[in-house]
């Protein structure tokens, strides 16, 4: 979800590089150019349609560590907190220690699959030195996820780097442009694929790394931090199709019949008749392929994170902050589920690959709209699988209400709530809603089409541009 913070610094490189530059495309790459795939249409799974819930491990975890204690960890995230960047998250959802309430609500909804993430950072909380403990705690979660029935989808990474990959005063020399970061990420893989193959078999090696490359290194909020850092940008997504590559032959070589995944932000980037030289709208374009171009050869599913559609011009971007109506999300997110069956088209014809929405939900203190918005995404999923798409999972965004980044605690993703006394997930309306969707669907063909409810969702009543 970082993507949504590179808008506010694009409306300066227009400035600076003047519109009408239909030629000029900073990121000097084609977004057009073909790609080498398999004649449409393809070939439909007669697998059960994957019904699942996302987090990641920052978000939802408690440290449960202290200082002064031999396993102590920090991530470049921490270091951004603690320089007054963003908004501290405290001890989380208590999701470390107390996974078993996850594990609760998860069956209580009746997923069929649950990802989640590892904390690089927890399991080496120095360089060379790692935490038996944590990588068991993992391994648990995933063998109680099988035992409930739920099939674990492991993320490897998602946004954060160990604190010790990480310094605010060489930004080009962090995170994923560290020297050491390719050997020690290869070191941490084969530390944990072997411990959780038993219990796994789809491994997701990064979370949205063009969205968090995007932010770091163009957008400038996101550690490092770097502003219009363009060639940076490029060797950071580089780097970090490399070492996505490592982990895809790592993990065919620990266990081959596993699936690897792509996790991509992809928002849905329409052209605008403010951005007549096409500068948004090109550069937008390069943040959903730029990383997905370079990786999706050693993918078994491509992973799309979907939330909004968004026109590519710099009013439109200065606008979101004041967008609310039914039309929006808290976060000014404009809510277009027509946006999500283009993403899969596109995905579907660009990569020829087999497809999983691993990410798709709203910010809102509303939940009958949380609902709606569900089921009118779960039907543009629908409408793409009777296109003759190969569209095998829908997972929701997120389990319950947690640290949102640069938000804290102040955009309402989830199906539930933690009661702050007991740390219980109270569940919503919306995650009733959704266990009813799962126990009435269960294969791809009997996905409905269903109706827009005309000025709520999906609909262009509200002008805001």
């Amino acid at each position: 979800m970082g993507m949504c913070y590179f808008f506010r610094v694009l409306f300066l490189v227009t400035i600076v590089f003047g519109g009408g530059c239909a030629s000029w495309n900073p990121l000097g790459r084609d977004t057009q150019g073909p790609m080498p795939r398999p004649p449409r249409p393809m070939p439909v799974s007669s697998a059960p349609f994957a019904w699942g819930i996302s987090t990641s491990s920052y978000q939802y975890e408690n440290p449960d560590v202290l200082p002064q204690e031999s396993h102590y960890f920090t991530t470049d995230w921490d270091a951004f907190v603690k320089g007054g960047r963003a908004p501290a998250k405290g001890k989380a959802l208590y999701s470390w220690t107390e996974f078993d309430k996850d594990l609760a609500a998860l069956k209580k909804i009746g997923v069929s699959h649950y990802r989640f993430s590892l904390s690089w950072a927890r399991i080496e909380p120095q360089p060379g030195k790692f935490n038996e403990e944590a990588i068991e705690g993992y391994v648990a979660m995933a063998r109680k996820l099988k035992e409930a029935g739920i099939e674990p989808v492991v993320c490897l990474w998602h946004f954060t780097f160990p604190g010790w990959l990480y310094d605010p005063k060489k930004p080009k020399q962090s995170n994923w442009l560290h020297p050491e970061v390719r050997r020690r990420w290869l070191a941490y893989l084969e530390k944990v694929l072997p411990r959780l193959a038993p219990y796994t078999n789809y491994f997701a090696p990064q979370n949205e790394p063009n969205g968090q490359i995007t932010t770091a290194y163009l957008a400038g909020q996101w550690p490092p931090a770097m502003l219009l850092a363009f060639g940076t940008y490029r060797k950071a997504i580089d780097a970090s199709a490399g070492m996505f590559r490592d982990a895809a032959l790592l993990i065919k070589k620990v266990k081959p019949t596993a699936k690897v995944l792509s996790v991509e932000a992809l928002p849905c980037w329409e052209r605008s008749p403010l951005d007549p030289g096409g500068l948004f709208y090109n550069t937008m374009t390069h943040g959903n392929i730029d990383h997905l171009d370079r990786i999706w050869d050693v993918c078994d599913i491509v992973g799309i994170n979907y939330y909004y559609s968004q026109k590519a011009s710099p009013i439109s971007f200065l606008a979101e902050r004041y967008r609310r109506g039914s039309n929006y999300s808290m976060m000014g997110w404009r809510i277009n589920p027509e946006g999500l069956y283009k993403e899969i088209r596109r995905v579907g014809d660009r990569y020829g690959k087999p497809m999983m929405i691993t990410e798709n939900g709203i910010a809102t203190d509303d939940d009958p709209k949380r609902e709606l918005y569900m089921q009118n995404h779960i039907a543009a999923v629908g409408r793409a699988i009777q296109a003759g798409y190969d569209v095998r999972g829908y997972f929701s965004w997120s389990l319950a209400d947690n640290y949102e980044w640069h938000y804290g605690y102040n955009a309402f993703f989830g199906l539930s709530h933690m009661d702050p006394a007991t740390h219980s997930r109270i569940l919503k309306p919306s995650a009733l809603s959704f266990r009813k969707i799962i126990r009435s669907i269960k294969t791809v063909g009997m996905v409905p089409k269903l109706p827009v409810e005309t000025g709520f969702i999906g609909t262009q009543t509200n002008k805001t541009p």
